[in-house]
Order: structure tokens, then sequence, then C-alpha cells
């Protein structure tokens, strides 16, 4: 008779075909279609060896792993169940397991395999996620470099190392649930007993369970062995380096080796013991216990002993050895062994007559679009159409017009499909497919009351920019020419697809190319890019891919239609090359007429030995990186190379991988995995393309946060600290760090002017400047210099100079003002520029006024030379200008001191009764206004604000009461909002110098 429980009613049979039906649908069918459609789309941009390589690796892993697994642990159940005592004492314990007995006997081997295939089905999901760690072990290529420690190439750290320790981990994993369900078993069947006369454990079963117990401690000396070598990529106790240090070195090493060898003698122990002498668990638990003990002892307490009595009273002379390597293997990693550091004194304080003699390649081309900034005025001033819309942050690229180099700053208009006034899904999907336009304008010239001077990229002679008082606002003529001006990939494009072709060749244009005129033009895709959706077949596809119901209802597909998606140029890169890290900042570029983005791809290890290990998405922020809802997840690196560029065309969106560092052994490794054609060699590189690649800006950040401290190379000055520098905060935002800034500039020991990255060091926790950095190519080559200033000279860092440069009277009046006119006061990048043996610094000064279709203009700028001279202009030529007369006694040198009481006016001032009630005024509605911004009341503030513009007004009119004029200046925060961030120097005060 069956049992009642093992009977299945019809009624839950069908409820449970419904529901693994329901699952594969939601799972299998979804996994098809995406499967499906990658496989067309990576035809598209011929790449099938990725989309294969890695699936086939994924599925293998799946299948080997999941079936290893399950078969081990089906085999371990299978066997508990086959020595199971066929006469099972009678006890009040056994009779309580009898109703499970007869549960399970009737399908027990369906129970096995039901639970060995479900642990199986999840270890190979979870092994199909290290793909990427089988294929760098099974296509290992040398580095042919060793570690200082154990001389073993660098090879098994990088591409081996991480795999044998997932496989540790794995068979762990198999052990401990095998050793579960045995005594499981064994328990159930009477092989394990707890209760009762007798042995408490049956030979079978304590042969079994030892066996595997065993195992389990044979793995842990393998892992012991292993850890051996993962102690190089360990952390010091007490100083910020990876590394193995002197405990690890001279105490963790041999008490892992040590640990190794107790475990196999326990191992052993547990097998003899338990089968061969006294057949009981007695000796093999003391066993255990001595390997625990061992553990604690030799791994643990000994260490910390060594490193508290030997280490710790004298680190240095210890650990200098392992300080060193950490330096060098860091240096290495990052590639910083080629960095030229020179000295650079700036000794000179005062302005040279040079400054303005236009015969300084550097000052020519002082940037001042910063393309942070003037996102926003690309926008206003270059949509026509409200749905057009270019990058927040724009980009800085070189060219050559009229046979001069210089910096533009450069964007493509692009469709923001939000702004769309008729959003329905044809207009979205195959009416708006594209943006129009390579936008770009001189970064060092701002003409038409501060906006930029427009070269390229108009829509139509109707739509450029006018005149304004009689001067151009953009060129006459398209000084970038682009062939194919519409962008039809870009960044904005998101997840947004465009159907693209007509029935036939006589059918009418239906793409809205742009408007030119006044008039709407229209056009129809004729690139390579796209995959057809004509077929019933393809459409329902795509259907089931976008879920969207119209592939199959509308009238806008025909048997030539194609469909773009994946149109954003990071996501293509990063779905050809998977195993690239991108750099945050694609940007596009005109090569051979052609719109092409261009993405910088870093190989990256986080198992380098010695290396210091960062977190890249911290590394790289600062004040420049747009926010984040969620912070990234961490991931960990210990070797950079910048070894492949990636460029995307905005027209046909066909993806290229070129090698930019052949030399890199990660490359190597991952182009040999996908057959050895993924990455195209360097020479494939057209020259015109290699005019436009430019030192990427991520590992820009990440070189110069560890030069911050590994440009000291002796252990004893890293040991001190005191040469460390740091990055400065950025004065526009001093919460965040200082972005580093594209610039055409000749340096000191530079032979001409390049397009170089650069950005101001300052020595730790002082304000001072420490250092300049500039990394650039040089005949295709990266070159990355550091201009270090003597450690005893004094030179004003970035956020020194701003405070200064802030402080100026009349900039102090007029950012009042601004401030208190409705307008938002914006710093454009501060300079930092090493000229004629000095520094010269130069912010420019930006407004907005408060409405919904204000943008930014440059309306004055800021320079510095030296701690004394520094001038506020309304162009750059003024401001240098002013310098110059400076230091000549043409002009008067502005003061930024503090201000001279009112209450002793200079010889010959006024000090009427009116006067002083005026300045009295004016001192109590400063305090006022402070203390009202401090404290972030905006309706304290709002008053305090009007109380000191009367007070001003009063103090006029009381000096010239007087018979005398005065010039006061009040300056609160450049902020409008009580309560914001200001910056040091342009406190709210006022300067009352009456003239005499």
């Amino acid at each position: 008779m069956r049992n009642p429980m093992t009977r299945v009613s019809r009624r839950g049979r069908v409820t449970i075909a419904v529901l693994v039906v329901v699952f594969l649908l939601f799972t299998v069918f979804d996994r098809v279609v995406g499967a499906w459609a990658d496989y067309l789309w990576f035809s598209e941009v011929k790449y099938t060896q990725v989309f294969s390589g890695v699936l086939t690796t994924r599925l293998w892993m799946f299948l080997i792993f999941g079936v290893a697994v399950g078969l081990v642990i089906a085999a371990n159940l299978y066997l508990a169940y086959r020595t199971r005592p066929l006469l099972r004492p009678h006890s009040a314990e056994q009779h309580a397991l009898d109703r499970y007995r007869l549960f399970l006997l009737p399908h027990m081997t369906g129970w096995i395999v039901l639970v060995a295939g479900l642990i199986g089905l999840f270890s190979g999901l979870s092994a199909q996620g290290h793909w990427q760690e089988w294929m760098l072990f099974s296509n290992s290529t040398p580095f042919n470099q060793t570690d200082p420690q154990f001389n073993v190439d660098l090879s098994f750290y990088v591409f081996e190392y991480p795999f044998w320790r997932y496989l540790l981990g794995v068979a762990f994993t198999t052990i401990v649930f095998s050793l579960l369900g045995a005594l499981a078993l064994h328990y159930l069947f009477g092989g394990v007993r707890l209760q009762g006369a007798g042995e408490r454990m049956t030979a079978a079963a304590r042969a079994h369970l030892t066996a595997l117990v065993a195992a389990f401690v044979l793995l842990k000396a393998a892992a012991y062995f292993l850890d051996r070598r993962g102690l190089l990529l360990d952390k010091f106790p007490t100083q910020d380096l990876y590394g193995a240090g002197y405990t690890n070195i001279n105490a963790l090493l041999p008490a892992k080796e040590i640990l190794a060898w107790i475990s196999i003698v326990v191992a052993i122990a547990i097998l003899v013991f338990s089968n061969a002498f006294m057949r009981n668990l007695v000796w093999p638990g003391l066993a255990l216990g001595l390997l625990a003990l061992s553990a604690v002892a030799v791994g643990g307490i000994y260490p910390a002993a060594v490193q508290s009595f030997t280490v710790k009273p004298s680190q240095l002379q210890k650990e200098q050895v392992y300080f060193d390597r950490a330096i060098k293997a860091t240096r290495d990693a990052y590639g910083l062994n080629g960095v030229e550091v020179k000295e650079y004194k700036a000794q000179n304080q005062n302005p040279p007559a040079t400054l303005t003699a236009g015969t300084d390649e550097t000052v020519t081309n002082i940037r001042l679009l910063d393309p942070n900034v003037v996102g926003e005025t690309y926008t206003q001033q270059q949509q026509v159409r409200g749905f057009y819309e270019f990058n927040p942050k724009l980009d800085i690229d070189r060219y050559t017009v009229d046979g001069k180099t210089q910096d533009y700053v450069v964007g493509v208009r692009e469709i923001r499909y939000d702004q769309l006034q008729q959003n329905n899904w044809q207009n979205r999907h195959s009416v708006y497919t594209h943006g129009y336009g390579f936008v770009a304008a001189p970064a060092n010239q701002v003409v038409c009351s501060g906006q930029p001077f427009y070269v390229s990229g108009f829509l139509s002679e109707q739509d450029k920019p006018a005149e304004e008082a009689g001067q151009k606002c953009a060129s006459d003529t398209d000084l970038i020419p682009v062939k194919q001006p519409q962008i039809y990939y870009g960044e904005q494009m998101g997840d947004v697809y465009a159907i693209v072709g007509r029935a036939n060749p006589n059918d009418r244009n239906s793409e809205f190319d742009r408007p030119a005129g006044g008039q709407d033009q229209y056009s129809t895709y004729e690139g390579s890019g796209g995959v057809k959706v004509g077929s019933f077949g393809r459409r329902l596809l795509y259907a089931a891919y976008f879920r969207e119901t119209n592939f199959l209802l509308s009238g806008v597909l025909n048997d030539n239609s194609k469909v773009l998606y994946i149109r954003d140029p990071e996501s293509r890169v990063r779905k050809v090359a998977p195993f690239l890290t991108l750099d945050s900042d694609p940007y596009p570029a005109v090569v051979d007429g052609k719109v092409q983005w261009i993405i910088d791809g870093y190989t990256t290890s986080a198992t380098y030995p010695y290396a210091q290990r960062i977190d890249w998405n911290t590394a790289i922020q600062d004040s420049s990186t747009s926010g984040r809802l969620f912070p990234e997840p961490r991931q960990d690196v210990t070797y950079l190379r910048n070894s492949v560029k990636a460029t995307v065309d905005a027209y046909t969106g066909e993806v290229k991988l070129y090698a930019f560092d052949e030399s890199d052994p990660v490359l190597k490794t991952w182009n040999k995995a996908f057959g050895g054609k993924l990455v195209q060699p360097r020479s494939a590189i057209s020259k015109e393309l290699m005019d436009h690649l430019r030192y990427p800006e991520d590992q820009f950040k990440v070189q110069r946060d560890l030069l911050s401290r590994f440009h000291v190379t002796s252990p004893e000055g890293f040991f001190s600290g005191q040469d460390f520098w740091e990055v400065p905060k950025d004065p526009a935002n001093p919460s965040a760090d200082q972005p580093p800034y594209y610039i055409v500039a000749k340096l000191p020991n530079q032979e001409t002017a390049r397009f170089q990255l650069t950005a101001a060091m300052a020595p730790q926790k002082r304000g001072n400047l420490a250092a300049l950095m500039s990394a650039s190519y040089v005949d295709g080559k990266p070159r990355f210099e550091v201009l270090e200033l003597p450690p005893n000279t004094a030179i004003q860092g970035p956020n020194q100079t701003h405070s200064s440069m802030t402080a100026i009277a009349d900039a102090r009046r007029d950012l009042t003002q601004f401030a208190s006119s409705n307008s938002d006061v914006i710093y454009g990048n501060l300079l930092s520029l090493p000229v004629a043996d000095g520094m010269l610094y130069v912010e420019p000064i930006y407004l907005r006024t408060k409405n919904d279709k204000a943008y930014p203009q440059l309306q004055k700028v800021l320079v510095a030379y030296g701690p004394k001279y520094m001038a506020y202009a309304d162009n750059l030529t003024l401001g240098l200008e002013q310098l110059v007369k400076q230091v000549t006694g043409q002009a008067p040198v502005p003061s930024t001191e503090g201000n001279p009481q009112p209450s002793n006016p200079a010889p010959g001032g006024p000090s009427t009764p009116a006067v002083q009630e005026a300045i009295a005024a004016l001192n109590k509605a400063i305090a006022d206004l402070k203390a009202a911004q401090q404290s972030g009341d905006f309706e304290a503030y709002g008053k305090a604000l009007k109380a000191l513009q009367d007070a001003i007004a009063r103090y006029e009119e009381a000096v010239r009461a007087a018979g005398t004029t005065a010039s006061p200046s009040a300056s609160p925060s450049t902020s409008a909002s009580p309560g914001a961030s200001t910056s040091p120097g342009a406190t709210p005060t006022v300067s009352v110098a009456p003239s005499g």
C-alpha cells in the first residue's frame, strides 16, 4: 500500500505543471530572447567572437561546476543511504524518525537527485559568473617579472591566483554540503545515534564522515599553502601600504607553512585513529582541537607578539626593505616609473613685460571657457529647438585651423527625448532618430558679451548667432567640417532605440533631420549600422525584447527597416570588451570628416603583489564628476594600464578597438582569450586619429593621487611622511577635489607647446603650492612630468590665490552686486600656469541670471602673478595689462589686506558726525549680514543685505555732503543664498577709503 503522503492529487499535479511553465516563460524564454537579440547586435558590430566566447565559457563553467558539485554531493548522499544499518536498534529516538523514513524511502533516489541537482544548479550559476577568472587562468601570459619574495612570475598572482582561490572555495562548499547531507542521512537511518546502548556510530558511518572531515582538513592545508602567496597582497598592519611586511614574512609566512603540515598530519590522524586503531572519535577530536589551537597560537598570537614587541618599537629599521618593495611595486603597477621630476624654483615674483607681448605660447593659449560650465550655454545658444541638448559637461580637444593648433571646447547636438512636444512612440523611435552637428569654439576666445565664438556645427546659415554691437559671434564658414553631421549614437541616447529605413527609394524621407531657415528638413538613414527587422520573426523577437507590441502593429516598419539600439558609445564598447574598465569621459572628435567617439579603455587587476590597492570609483571623484544617486560598488585595483583606445562612429555605430600599450600582458591575455584578433594593433591607428588621442583623465586622477605619496621613493622619507602632497580642494566647490584640466601650453623644459592634462598639488595639510603635474603624448608615447617646487618656498596655492583675488576691492563690490541682483556667480577653472620662472593664475567668472532660459556668460577674469600682483578685469588682455602696469608703477597694486578702520580716516578725509554715524551703520549692517549668513536664516539674510545697501547709500551721501567722494565696496559671500559655502577671503566686509 502506498504511503498517503507520497500521493499527489491531479489538481496538485496541474498546479505544479502550471508553475513550471510560468517559471520557464519568465526565465528561460526571456534569456533566450535576450541572447538572440544580443547575437544579432554582435553580428552587426562584427564581434561575434566575444558573444560566442563568453557564452560558451559561461555555459561550460555552469555545466562542469554544476555537474561536478552535484555528482560529489549525490555520491556522498547515496553512499550514506547504501551504508545504512539494516537493523536499527529500538529506541524512542528511532521511533520518532520512522515517519520521515517512510516519507523518503519510496523515492529516495529522486530525493537525492533533487537535493544534489539544486545545489549543483546554484553552484553552476555561481561558477558561470567567474568566466573572466577562468579565461585569464587558461590564457595566462608571462609578465617576465618576478615577485621579490618567492621569485614567481607576476602572472601567477594576476591570472592564476584568483582562480585557484575560487576553486578552493568551491571545494570547501562541496565538502561542507556533503558532510552535512551525509550526517543527516546517517542519523535518519540509524548510522549515527544520540541515544540508546552500544556504539553511537556504525563503522561505515564513521569511515564515511571521518573521510569527509579529513578531506576538509586537507583542503585547509592547501589553503594554507596558497595563503603564503596571498600574503603579498595583504595590508601592512600600521601603514597604508600593501604587501607582506616584516611580521608577514618572519612570522605569518612560517606559521602558514607549519599550519599546512599540521593539517596534513591531522587529516591522516583522523583517518587512521578513527578507523584502524581506536575506532572512535576521541583521537580525531583531539587532532582537530590541536589544529584549532595551533591556528590560534601559531597563526594569531605569535604574529601579534612579533608585531607588538619586535616591529613596533623600531618599525623603520625592521620594515625598510618591505617599504621599498611596496614603493617600487606601486610605481611599476600604475606606470609611474617613467615620471620625470624636475625642479621649478618659481623665484620670479614680478609679472614680466612679455605677458602682453603675445610671444609666450602658454599665455596666448590660456583657456577661458570651462567645459564644466558652458554646456548650458551651448544648449541655449545652439539648440534652436527645445528638444536639442548638449552634454552638461563638454569636452576639450585640439584642432589645427588655418595652420594654428589650439584647444577647442567641443560637443555634439543630441536629442533630448523627454522634451519632445508630442512624445508618442512613433515620434520617439522613428521620426526623431538622431541629433545633428559637431559644435566647437576656441577655448581661449570670448565674444559678444561673454559668449563662445562658434566655428562649426551650424544647423543652417540663418540659425547662426547674430552679430552683437558689430562683433561676430560665430565664424562665417564651418572651420571644422563634417561629412556626416547626423548623430545616431551619443551619450544622451540612453536606452532609446531608433527604427530607420524606407520601403523603396521613391518613398519620402521620414526622419527629422534639422530645422534650417525656418523649415524642417527630413532625411533617411543610409549607414551600415542597425539590425534588420523587416521579417515577421525579427519583429516578433524585438517585440518581446523591447516589450513593445508596436513592432507587430505599427506601419512604420517595412521590409527594409532596421533597428538601432545600445546607442550610448560607452555601453557599446563595454559590451564589445567587457573586460575593460572604461574612462568616465568619452569625447567626440572629427576624424577624416566623421564624428568619432573616443573612449579610453583600461586593463586592471586587483592582485598585483605589493602594489597599493585603491577603490577605482573613489579615486576618480572630484568636483567635475557628476553626482550619483547611489554609490558605485567598490572596484579594487592594484594594476592599471591605458592599453586600449576605442572609437565609436557617431553615424554608423561601428566600434573599433586599438591596442595602445601593446606590451601589456593583461591585454595580450584577453586578446588571446578571444582568438587573437579582438584588438587591432597599434599600427592600425591612423595619423588623423592619433592627433586626437589625449592622456586619459581618470588614469591621470589615479596617478595624481598616488604620486601625492609615491613621489617619495626612499623608505625613510615615506615613513616620515613630511614630503607628502595632497590634491587641493576646488576653490569653486571646497567640498571636492580640484579637477585636472586640459590646456595647450609650453611648460618649462618643454620644446614646443603641447596639448596636456595638468594639475596643481599642495603640501599635505597646507595651502601653498608644492608641485605641478603634466601628462601628454609626445610622438604617440605618454609622458608624465612633475615640476616640483623647492620645499623651502611658500608660493601661494590655488585656494590661497583664489582667496586673495576675490578679496580685491572691486571684485568684492561686484560680487556683492551680482549676488544681490538675482544672479548666480559661477567660478570657472582656476588655471595654475608656470610662466617666466613664476606662477600665473587665471580664473574666469561667469554670471547667470536666475530664470529658466538663462545661461552662463563670462563677465570677468581674475589674474594673479606672485603673492602681490593681481587684477580683476573685463577680459584676460586687460587683466594681464594691469599686472604689467602694476609692476612698472603705472597702476596701483590692489590691496587685499584687512580694511582700514573708518574711525581713523585718511588725512584730509571727512570726519563729520554724519560720516561717523554712517560708518557705524555700515559696521552694524556688516555684522548682521555675516551672522545671518552663518545661521542660514534666509529672511534675516535678506533684511541684512537690504540694510547694508541702505548703509552704503547713507555713507555716500554723508561723504558728498562733506565735500568729498568715496567708493565703498561691500562684499558678502559670493553665493546668493545664506548658509552656502563661502570662499576664504570673500567675507562680508566693507572697505571705506575716503579720498583725501
